[in-house]
């Protein structure tokens, strides 16, 4: 089979196409036939280390020192069953499915074996294998925020970064759960962050929402410039501060934060379980919640896609696909 690989940190031209063998389940396994994938935050970051300040020897420590220990990225995909173990009950050939493979990565590949009891879900029906391979990163990131922040319907939300992966997955989830939601983003993508149902939205090249005087039940960092010192007067008496990207400098701060002021920091990472796809899912069926599309890439322009992502100037996902008209 084909598969993408990288042996070094770097540029995206470390990405390499290259074949393997074709992997074979265990009787607790599933074999997934790819026909979608993502290149989300988690893997420009892998791949490159760029990383929040303080974690590059943790990360290294983590995913490998001086190459990376998992080769292959990639943590979201979409497809169909082709072959099951003899042990495995929840699925069968053919279904339609995607899954989140979170850290354990490896879905830059043409079939891929995952656990039943993994992180893997049916497909919605009213979604493409493109659409339904982006579910998982930004959705299953944005759900677990939400809930860690005990959002409730009629809170007023800030969410920073309202137009990227997560930040489009964390608007539709809040206006579902009934909040107010304020976003943030650049002037080329305030309609879209309107179309998904935005009650107010500040461009923020044209204006500071931390120096409006409109302060919030809960304000969502997704891009890691909102510290809590900057947006502590944004928040009202018992707020909460979620901060999807921290780093070491910041997490001291929110130690800090934690032990003299009435207001609650959250940082990462992030939790993504099966019954949060299958929740995602849901929605997804009852049209309230899509993933949004930015641009398709096939498996051979790896390395465009990248750099792509690279710019952070994405909205919503970037996918790659492994078969055309998916």
């Amino acid at each position: 089979m084909k598969a993408i690989v990288y042996q070094r940190y770097g540029a995206p031209e470390v990405l390499q196409l290259t074949e393997m063998e074709k992997p074979i389940p265990k009787n607790n396994e599933v074999l997934i036939k790819l026909y979608a994938t993502t290149v989300n935050a988690g893997d420009w970051r892998l791949r490159s280390l760029q990383v929040p300040a303080g974690f590059a020897l943790i990360m290294r420590l983590l995913f490998g020192i001086r190459r990376p220990r998992q080769p292959i990225l990639g943590s979201e995909l979409a497809g169909e069953i082709e072959s099951v173990g003899k042990d495995v009950s929840k699925f069968k050939i053919g279904d339609q499915v995607f899954a989140f493979t979170d850290t354990h990565l490896g879905c830059y590949v043409e079939y891929k074996c995952l656990p039943e009891d993994s992180a893997i879900a049916l497909k919605p029906s009213n979604l493409s294998y493109k659409e339904a391979a982006a579910l998982s990163f930004g959705g299953t990131t944005a759900l677990d925020f939400l809930r860690q922040g005990a959002l409730q319907s009629g809170e007023s939300l800030l969410i920073n970064g309202a137009s990227g992966g997560v930040g489009t997955a964390a608007l539709q989830l809040a206006k579902y759960f009934g909040a107010k939601v304020t976003a943030v983003c650049g002037a080329a993508n305030v309609e879209l962050v309107r179309s998904l149902g935005a009650d107010e939205v500040i461009d923020y090249t044209q204006e500071d929402f931390m120096r409006k005087e409109k302060t919030y039940d809960i304000i969502m960092d997704a891009v890691g410039t909102a510290s809590f010192s900057r947006c502590k007067d944004s928040l009202k008496k018992d707020g909460r501060l979620l901060l999807l990207v921290a780093g070491l400098p910041t997490m001291l701060e929110v130690l800090w934060a934690s032990l003299t002021t009435d207001k609650k920091i959250l940082v990462g990472p992030a939790r993504g379980r099966a019954e949060d796809l299958r929740f995602l899912a849901a929605l997804a069926e009852a049209g309230v919640f899509k993933p949004v599309i930015d641009r398709c890439y096939s498996f051979e322009q790896i390395v465009d896609a990248h750099h792509y992502v690279d710019t952070r100037r994405k909205n919503g996902n970037v996918i790659i696909t492994w078969v055309k008209d998916v």
